[in-house]
């Protein structure tokens, strides 16, 4: 009797590399976006019934996927991130035949790495690091977008659950380095990322122009300087905010559908707002945030609150400097940057700190005088 043959199951076969670390094998190799959920899957952390913990991946989190496929479905793209799995023993490698070119450094081998795909659903491999950038792969319109993937043998949760603490307990980029080099990158971001360079490129204005009033004065990580007293972030979120506010100054201004943003615009009121600042409180301004609130990251905020009521009030044919200078000098007599005690708040000058509660009493309390004195004004 003649037994029927056995069917073998399919595979997906990868041109790789291998490797060894820790007597494991280690792999190298491309893959179609939409291929590596149909080799791999998320090992996301839950527990049975008897309160057993499995798994190691957070949740996806919609909003990047989103903006992650969005990117990837802008046009061509740079996108060289590489996955990393954790993949069985039952992945099959088959060294190149021929000899090795000259002066070959003799870290890895090439070959064919053939990845099982069997009929009944089951995966091979586990996403240890990518969860997001796969799903937003496996959704992106090119289905054969090349991904990079480095995979290690493993059938180990433990071992999975260490690689994966081990690769995202890695220090992320410091927001200010990345919003710093925002306005020297002519690329197209992710949106996250896209709605960071134009107020990064408005406080690298601020910074380097010469008519600015913060020539010179704002801290960024590339600088090294004594007389620089404001935090860059402290101005990129104030210009942020007021770009995306539906009642900011800026927001008119901002890109849309059929026209790109108005950065000149920008930077004209915005020079002529902080530029009443400094004239209307020369004592406070320009030196460091122990000794005047004003150049506090608590004032800069609240000030651009008040900015945006001001300024939007003026007529951009009319002397922003001069419109700004009337409405601040109204409010002068109230203000205690350097010394004394704001009454109404109950608090010392420098009682004022960079928290959510100090910023909003402060700019309430700005934007009550502004309307207090302007509404007096027109009466």
């Amino acid at each position: 009797m003649t037994r029927p043959k056995k069917t073998e199951e399919p595979t997906l076969a990868v041109r790789a590399v291998r490797t060894q670390q820790a007597d494991k094998s280690i792999y190298a190799f491309f893959v179609a976006g939409a291929d590596l959920l149909k080799i791999a899957e998320i090992s996301r952390v839950h527990r049975d019934s008897d309160g057993s913990l499995h798994g190691f991946q957070r949740k996806g989190i919609k909003s990047h996927v989103q903006a992650i496929t969005d990117f990837l479905d802008q046009g061509p793209v740079l996108f060289p991130n590489s996955i990393i799995l954790a993949i069985a023993p039952s992945a099959r490698f088959t060294q190149s035949r021929g000899e090795k070119p000259g002066g070959d450094a003799r870290v890895c081998e090439a070959g064919t790495l053939r990845i099982p795909l069997p009929r009944d659903g089951s995966k091979c491999a586990w996403i240890v690091d990518g969860q997001q950038r796969s799903i937003a792969l496996s959704q992106a319109r090119n289905k054969s977008f090349p991904v990079p993937v480095v995979a290690f043998v493993s059938e180990e949760l433990s071992v999975h659950r260490e690689q994966f603490i081990l690769v995202n307990k890695a220090r992320p980029l410091d927001p200010r380095l990345i919003n710093e080099l925002l306005p020297e990158l002519d690329t197209v971001f992710p949106r996250e990322l896209s709605s960071r360079k134009i107020p990064s490129e408005l406080v690298n204005l601020l910074q380097t122009s010469r008519d600015s009033p913060f020539y010179g004065l704002i801290k960024r990580i590339s600088e090294d300087s004594s007389s620089a007293v404001v935090i860059d972030s402290a101005l990129i979120k104030a210009i942020r905010s007021s770009i995306n506010g539906a009642l900011g100054c800026l927001a008119p201004h901002k890109a849309t559908a059929g026209s790109p943003a108005d950065v000149d615009t920008m930077y004209r009121i915005l020079k002529a707002y902080w530029s009443a600042v400094r004239t209307v409180f020369p004592e406070a301004w320009g030196r460091p945030a122990t000794e005047s609130r004003l150049m506090h990251s608590a004032g800069i905020e609240a000030m651009s609150i008040l900015m945006d009521r001001v300024m939007s009030r003026a007529s951009l044919e009319a002397d922003l400097f001069d419109h700004a200078t009337e409405a601040l000098s109204r409010l002068a007599p109230h203000c205690r940057w350097t010394s004394g005690r704001w009454q109404e708040l109950q608090r010392d000058w420098n009682e004022i700190q960079n928290v959510g509660k100090d910023i909003r009493l402060l700019s309430g309390h700005l934007v009550r005088l502004d309307h207090m004195h302007a509404f007096a004004k027109v009466a």
